[in-house]
Order: C-alpha cells, then structure tokens, then sequence
C-alpha cells in the first residue's frame, strides 16, 4: 500500500509539471490549438491524431501543409468545398497515409457535418453509454466511419477497433483531447457525453514502455486488453480521471528517457 501510495505521489507531480499550455507547441495537439470553433478543432484534432506517427516535428509540418490547402478552415472547407478544391489532396502523403485516405477522410467529415452538429455524436451514436470504457464507442465509430457505400479498404488501418485487437492508441488520445474537462488549458472538453472515467489511456511506444517499468502492465504483447490493462490501473490511482496521467507517463517516456 505505501508503494502504490508513493507511485500515486510520484505520477500526480509529473502530471502537473506535463499538463501544462508548454507542453502544446511541441505535441500534435498543438494543431487543434490554431483553431477556436468547435468543428474546426474536432476536425484539425482528429487528423492530427491519425497523422501523429513519427517525429512530432515532422507530424505536426504536414498537419499545417493539410489545413493549408483548406484555407486554414477546416469546417467552411468540408461543407462548401467544390471538386476543385480538392486536387491539391492528390499530393498529399504521410507515411502510410495517401490522397485515397484524405480524399475520403474529406467525404466522411462532410457527409457527417451535413447532418450533425458536433462530431462527438459520431463516437456516441451506436455505444453503450453506461459502459466502463469507451470500447464500445470505438467499435460503433469504426462501423459508422466506413459506412459510405465507396469507402476504400486501405483507410482501414488509420482507424483502428477494438473488434481489430487494436489498442487504438491515436483515437484513445483523440477522445483524451475532446472529452478531459479540466483547467490546464491542453485537453479541450469539448464534448458531454462520454465521462472522463470511460477514456482509455493510449499506449504509445513511451507510455507503453514507462508503464511496464512501473508495474502498470504485466501482459507482452501491446492490444487492446493491454490498454484495458494499464487504464484498470491507473483506475486505482484516480478512478475519475484515469487519462490524465498518460501526461506523466509520456513526458517521463519521451522528455526523461525513463
């Protein structure tokens, strides 16, 4: 008990030296940060997170190149966009993410927008909200994504499940972004309908690692139940708001080589 009362200690001081407005400039959620209407950041929050694999330099310089060639309004861009607007699209690579994926990632904002207000409903839509973790939201989000009668099987991989195993990193860090309410001034709390104690903590390369290290994952492989795992326990730390100390585990991960 005194360990797991010194580790608590010990993670809530580094949650407070990383959630802080200095850690934004150099995290992909430094691009929602440039936009102040909601759908703007949704929008800019959501393809940073798909985007964000590699170095944070290189992932934030092609999210701008993105938005760039929607007039740095995401939201206005999506809704009145005419087919021209869309070529300069058909350059646009990172990693494994081409013009196929942009170019549907663009008709499923729109055909999403058209019809509600918020993206959040996208995430609620087919979920139990009664349930302890945002799993169900995922895999409705997941069927509801590629519910256009065209859409390209290759986007599967930048939208993962947990029906897939997957841990679903990037849309776990997604919904931290969209749904931690608190007055930090990095997550935005935008969105009502899923509680901050049904988040999932992402587990990126550094987190994964920091968490092992601290006894906060026993399992080998990195999945889904992985992520389940380590959110459990982070659960005993603070059941209300588990997420917030994927801020301690990634800035000992990546700023302190933990």
């Amino acid at each position: 008990m005194e360990d797991f009362e010194r580790l608590r200690d010990f993670l809530d001081l580094k949650v407070k030296e990383y959630n802080q407005p200095g850690f934004i400039p150099n995290d992909p959620i430094s691009i929602p940060h440039l936009f102040n209407k909601k759908q703007d950041i949704e929008i800019a929050g959501f393809v940073a997170a798909v985007l964000a694999w590699g170095q944070r330099k290189t992932i934030i310089n092609k999210c701008k190149e993105f938005f760039q060639m929607m007039d740095n309004a995401p939201y206005d861009f999506i809704l009145n966009h005419e087919e021209d607007d869309l070529k300069p699209f058909l350059n646009f690579k990172h990693r494994t993410f081409n013009s196929t994926d942009a170019l549907y990632f663009i008709e499923f904002f729109k055909f999403h927008y058209e019809q509600h207000e918020s993206l959040e409903s996208a995430f609620t839509i087919k979920a139990d909200s009664s349930a302890t973790t945002v799993e169900t939201h995922l895999k409705g989000f997941f069927e509801y994504f590629f519910a256009l009668p065209d859409h390209p099987r290759r986007t599967y991989k930048h939208i993962p499940s947990p029906a897939r195993k997957s841990a679903c990193k990037r849309l776990n860090m997604y919904l931290r972004w969209m749904v931690r309410n608190d007055d930090k001034g990095v997550d935005f709390g935008l969105w009502n309908n899923i509680q901050m104690s049904q988040l999932v903590c992402p587990c990126d390369l550094h987190v994964d690692r920091v968490g092992r290290k601290l006894g906060l994952i026993q399992r080998k492989q990195t999945d889904w139940t992985t992520a389940i795992q380590l959110t459990e326990n982070l659960k005993r730390l603070d059941p209300k708001d588990p997420v917030k100390y994927d801020f301690a585990l990634f800035g000992l991960g990546v700023e302190e080589k933990f």
